[in-house]
Order: structure tokens, then C-alpha cells, then sequence
């Protein structure tokens, strides 16, 4: 086993104890982060050309706060198959590793840039990732009130716009899950808007082998 490989496996290992599901998970996310690097070059699908930083940046971060959203899931009021956006996909982070690691939910890719969706359809075969859509569209453009679950990974700002956009099509009832970084920058940008968006909560999470400050933020519709 190479030392990328050991470091994906440890770091599965860290967020499932499940072996037969750890070897799945090992397989298909093995199989992605080779689609990656092999895409990268051209398609600028992440901002880093190394494989340690790819597996625990991205691969780990977008898996580590399983826990958080499984307690999420089992808060639906919904009897029907949970469906889940990932807004802005990009890469597929962190909707490819949380559809791999959430068989029975169903995904929507959402990407409006025509190469990288192409790149999401491509994975979603090589994968054979049943469970995923992929929709080539801008945020806005997406049918309303459709999804239980929107992730996306937002480092940047949040802006009332943008989050007036996923109210529209998530759900009544349904929930907003950021992947945000320091609690103090949380803060600052809830701070202005809360009156609108009073339902939040930042949930830390470990993500193995990085030493940041990571956080979900989950908003309530």
C-alpha cells in the first residue's frame, strides 16, 4: 500500500469502523481521487496538485461531519428517500464522498459550468453512483422547494442572496448544512443575518489529520 493510500485508509478508518463498509468507501473514493488528479490539469477541479492535501482537504473534510448529518437526516419529518443538493459542486465536494458514503439517499450535483459537470457525469459512471443526478444549471435556475438537505463548502462569506436562493429550493422543513471554517468568522457573518435567518447552529467537527478549526453550519428553513 502506497503512503496515500495508508493515509486515505486511516483516515476512513477514523470516521467508519464498519470493515466492509471501510473497504467499500476505500475502493470508490480511491477510484474518485484518481479521476481528479487525472482531470485537474485541465479542468481546475481543485486548487491543490498534491495527493496528501487533496485526501484530507477535500476527501476527508467533505466525510468527517457524517455524524452531524446523519443526526439531520434522522430529524426529517419526511418518510420518503432523503434528497440531498450539492449547490455548486464543482469537483463533487462534498456531494461524491457523501453520496458514496449515503447509499440510500439520493444527490443532485448541482454545477452550472459545462466542463465539470461533464467531469461529474463522467465520475458518476466510473463510480457506478446510482444514487447521484447531476444538473447542469445555475442555483437560481433550480425547480423550488425540492430538496430535505442542501450541502455546499463555503469558506467564503455568506451573502442573503445566495441564501434566500437555497430557501427556494429546499424543502419546508428542510435544512442548510455549510461546511464553514473558524467560529469566530461564523459569528461575523451571522451576525448580519440573523434577524432574517434566526434558526442556526455551528456544529465543530474533527477532520483527521488537519489541526483547523472546522465547523457545519446548519441553518433551519
Amino acid at each position: 500500500m502506497t503512503e496515500t493510500n495508508a493515509l486515505l485508509s486511516e483516515g476512513i478508518g477514523a470516521l467508519c469502523k464498519n470493515e466492509d463498509e471501510h473497504k467499500r468507501l476505500f475502493m470508490l473514493l480511491d477510484r474518485y481521487i484518481k479521476e481528479i488528479e487525472l482531470f485537474n490539469p485541465a479542468y481546475g477541479l481543485v486548487g491543490t496538485s498534491d495527493t496528501k492535501e487533496l485526501i484530507v482537504k477535500h476527501i476527508l473534510d467533505s466525510l468527517a461531519p457524517l455524524e452531524i448529518i446523519f443526526r439531520l437526516l434522522a430529524e426529517l419529518t419526511t418518510d420518503s428517500i432523503p434528497k440531498i443538493a450539492d449547490a455548486g459542486s464543482g469537483a463533487g465536494l462534498p456531494g461524491i464522498p457523501l453520496a458514496i458514503a449515503l447509499p440510500q439517499c439520493e444527490f443532485t450535483l448541482i454545477e452550472r459550468m459545462g466542463r465539470r459537470a461533464g467531469f461529474l457525469m463522467n465520475t458518476k459512471a466510473v463510480l457506478a453512483l446510482s444514487n447521484v443526478t447531476v444538473e447542469e444549471n445555475e442555483i437560481e435556475k433550480a425547480a423550488p422547494n425540492q430538496f430535505d438537505i442542501i450541502t455546499f463548502r463555503a469558506f467564503k462569506p455568506l451573502e442573503p442572496k445566495l441564501l434566500k436562493t437555497f430557501y427556494n429550493i429546499c424543502k419546508p422543513g428542510g435544512i442548510i448544512a455549510a461546511y464553514k471554517g473558524r467560529r469566530e468568522k461564523i459569528e461575523e457573518e451571522m451576525s448580519l443575518l440573523q434577524e432574517a435567518y434566526p434558526e442556526w447552529e455551528a456544529i465543530r467537527y474533527a477532520v483527521p489529520f488537519l489541526d483547523e478549526e472546522r465547523h457545519l453550519l446548519v441553518i433551519k428553513r
